[in-house]
This record gives structure tokens, C-alpha cells and sequence, in this order.
């Protein structure tokens, strides 16, 4: 787990990059808005010009490779770090986040990481993090978020 910048400040807001060319984070992101929100969630596409607007100095490529999440104090949560985290922003999931990032919860973790990496390889016309977030997704209905 990867949390960097900003330890022991209290998150109050999150921006989730997300690669908005995948199925699974499209599907993701919708999913995300849905929830009740215990800390609000601003969803952007990763490597977009907005997500380089906010976050000038982050590397781009890298988070359209690996989910990154932004802390409104510049606290950045990358890979399993970043997935917990968005669970402890929701109001049902937050007991699950905590359980999560123990070491009891880190195999399961890791498996479902392993899981998505797996579904985006077959699911995405193109090597991770090298196209141009504003094309759309480069997919057919596979892109569909179920309802």
C-alpha cells in the first residue's frame, strides 16, 4: 500500500483520477457516484487536461496505469492505497476499508487488484496509460456500465 505526502492530515475532499478509456474504471466511476458519500469524491479522468490542470506536477502517464487518489491537503494514495481509500470515503464501505488495510485483508486486495489488472488487459484495445483520455472509450458495448 502506497500512501505518500500529507500523513496525519485530516482528508476532508478526494479526487479519484481514472482511466476513463477502461470499462471496468467507467463502470467504477459509476458505481462510486452512487454511493453515499462519507468524504466527497470529485472523479477525474486520469491524464485528462483537467487532471493536469489541478495536479501539475504529478506524473500523468503513471495514473493512467494505476488508480491514483488525491487528498484535498496533497495527500496522494496510489495503487492498494488508493482503492481503500476510496471504499473509507463511503458511508457503507468504511468498516470494510479498515478491515482492508490490515494484513488479514491484504491478500484480498492484492487478488482483486490482480483480478481488475487482468479484466482491463482484456477489455482494453490498447496498452494501459497510452491513449487520450478525451477519445472515449476504444471499445464497443463491453463499455456498457450495467444498470
Amino acid at each position: 500500500m502506497t500512501a505518500r505526502r500529507g500523513g496525519g492530515v485530516p482528508v476532508r475532499r478526494l479526487t479519484v483520477l481514472y482511466d476513463a478509456n477502461c470499462p471496468l474504471c467507467a463502470h467504477l466511476r459509476a458505481w462510486l457516484i452512487r454511493q453515499p458519500q462519507l468524504v466527497p469524491l470529485s472523479l477525474v479522468p486520469a491524464g485528462s487536461a483537467e487532471a493536469e490542470r489541478l495536479y501539475p506536477g504529478l506524473d500523468h502517464s503513471r495514473t493512467l496505469r494505476e488508480i491514483t487518489v488525491i487528498g484535498d491537503q496533497g495527500q496522494i494514495f496510489d495503487g492498494a492505497a488508493a482503492w481503500i481509500v476510496c471504499l473509507w470515503a463511503l458511508a457503507e464501505h468504511r468498516p470494510k476499508a479498515y478491515w482492508l488495510a490490515t494484513p488479514a485483508g491484504a491478500p484480498f486486495v492484492r487478488v482483486t487488484m490482480l483480478a481488475a489488472a487482468k479484466y482491463r488487459e482484456a477489455t482494453t484495445d490498447r496498452p494501459a496509460g497510452t491513449a487520450d483520455p478525451a477519445a472515449g472509450p476504444p471499445c464497443d458495448d463491453r463499455c456498457e456500465i450495467p444498470r
